[in-house]
């Protein structure tokens, strides 16, 4: 059988901890930020971890156990 490839999307995306857990960043901070409050957009820039719902979709794509 062929290998399994990784969701090229989600690698540039997630990230491991040295743990496992997943790292993943916020949405809404790419453009678009003249609306947006100074603290919303400093609240936007923390890293965050993957909710435990979606922890087995997310690892899936990235090809993990």
């Amino acid at each position: 059988m062929p290998k399994m490839k990784t969701n090229s999307g989600a690698k540039k995306r997630f990230a491991l901890t040295g743990t496992g857990k997943i790292k993943r960043k916020h949405a809404f901070k790419s453009h678009i930020l003249t609306k947006k409050t100074k603290k919303q957009k400093r609240n936007l820039t923390h890293v965050s971890m993957v909710e435990r719902a979606d922890v087995k979709e997310v690892k899936s794509l990235l090809c993990l156990k």
